[in-house]
């Protein structure tokens, strides 16, 4: 696509984002990829709409104000990047001109006290856990409260797990092998603190020493989606040098493997650029790291069907669809059936479903109903904000089907 752009003003963004226009050519094969074209149905919602709305607010004929409704409105589930055949790299695009604008787009009074509590909670998993019991004892005054808070409120389950502290050290059992490095996350460490352990477990089963470092924060993900950059960068850069002593460190959270792969981007020109690619090229997602492992006898007591729901920042910005099935396939008395769709995103992404509410209900419907018509006794994901997602919606299905991680499986058959 040709532009006027003037690269010098786009500083260390100029890369992503001039060669991601510069590589659409407008074919159209991203529109029946998009979650949000295909609810919403209006050019501007497609991957290729957004890239001409961002273009032209780089090149000064259109306000960013004027084009944030229909950015905003992007999942960032990178989906068109699998589907383009001209490797325009959506991703970067987005989130480099998201982090360009994000001063100039006017925010309401709303949206700015949402995202405050937001980004004050989440990514502190102390903080986090607070503010979740407090919205759980607030919940039946939820007619109450603001528009703009109720989404958060629903999405609190019903009851939150006990705090289970993680050991800094977790000896192999058997061979050893190496010592691995485990990113804790933030948001699971409190809605889901059995994926971290059972984690450390199976690692340990297949002769790996397990290092949880103390100080360890949010790799991030969050404020970048948003194009906070000088946060994102911040939070990043205490992790660090904290895994040095590893042979590799291990992420079981998409969103944060999918963040931490864009480290070049978000580093690029400064002084940390060479620690932060060095960082990321140790992280793997433990699927990946597991493929590739001589696993332990697995087995379920009867027979089972499982699905598995590939996470957008898996499937499409990792490029990792198969290892979680070769690993689920080991397991006797398994039997995977298939997912309709089973990368079209849920609706979860990040903090979507706070921010869009309504596209995100009905992409979570969506999906949740294609698991009911699967047939499954348990639906596998590798992302603690796809599982919050789907468990919301099967419930409203009043579904018993399960939604667990994948390395929960793993932990549980493994003999």
């Amino acid at each position: 696509m040709k532009h006027s752009i003037d690269a010098k003003t786009l500083g260390e963004f100029s890369l992503p984002i001039v060669d991601a226009i510069q590589k659409c050519v407008h074919c159209g094969f991203c529109l029946p990829s998009c979650p949000t074209y295909q609810v919403l149905g209006q050019e501007m919602d497609s991957p290729r709409g957004r890239i001409v709305l961002m273009k032209e607010v780089l090149e000064g004929n259109l306000d960013a104000d004027q084009a944030a409704p229909f950015v905003d409105r992007c999942l960032g589930c990178v989906a068109c990047e699998t589907a383009c055949p001209s490797g325009v790299e959506y991703g970067n695009l987005l989130s480099s001109y998201r982090s360009i604008v994000h001063d100039r787009v006017k925010k309401s009074l709303g949206n700015r006290i949402r995202n405050w509590i937001v980004h004050q909670t989440v990514p502190h998993p102390t903080r986090f856990r607070i503010a979740a019991r407090l919205g759980k004892l607030a919940s039946p005054l939820s007619f109450m409260l603001p528009g703009f808070l109720k989404p958060m409120l629903e999405l609190i389950p019903d009851s939150l797990p006990a705090k289970r502290s993680l050991p800094e050290f977790s000896a192999a059992t058997g061979e050893r092998k190496g010592q691995i490095g485990l990113l804790t996350g933030c948001a699971q460490q409190v809605l889901a603190p059995e994926i971290n352990l059972a984690t450390i477990r199976v690692l340990n089963r297949v002769g790996f020493d397990v290092l949880v470092p103390r100080g360890q924060s949010c790799c991030g993900a969050l404020d970048w989606h948003e194009g906070r950059l000088e946060s994102t960068r911040k939070l990043a850069a205490r992790n660090f040098g904290l895994f040095d002593d590893t042979d590799a460190v291990i992420t079981n959270a998409a969103g944060c493997g999918s963040a931490i792969g864009e480290y070049d981007v978000v580093f690029h020109g400064t002084d940390q650029a060479d620690a932060a690619r060095q960082f990321s090229g140790k992280v793997v997602d433990v699927s990946v790291f597991l493929a590739k492992q001589q696993l332990p006898p697995m087995k379920f007591n009867q027979p089972t069907k499982i699905a598995v729901q590939d996470a957008c920042h898996l499937v499409h910005a990792q490029g990792i669809r198969n290892q979680p099935l070769q690993l689920l396939e080991q397991i006797e008395n398994v039997r995977l059936v298939s997912l309709e769709e089973s990368d079209r995103c849920c609706g979860s992404a990040g903090t979507y479903n706070l921010q869009q509410p309504k596209i995100a209900s009905e992409l979570g419907r969506i999906k949740a109903q294609s698991i009911v018509d699967s047939g499954c006794d348990i639906v596998a994901s590798g992302n603690i904000g796809c599982l919050v997602q789907i468990r919301k919606y099967l419930k409203l299905l009043n579904s018993p089907i399960r939604a667990i991680h994948t390395i929960e499986i793993l932990d549980q058959t493994m003999e």
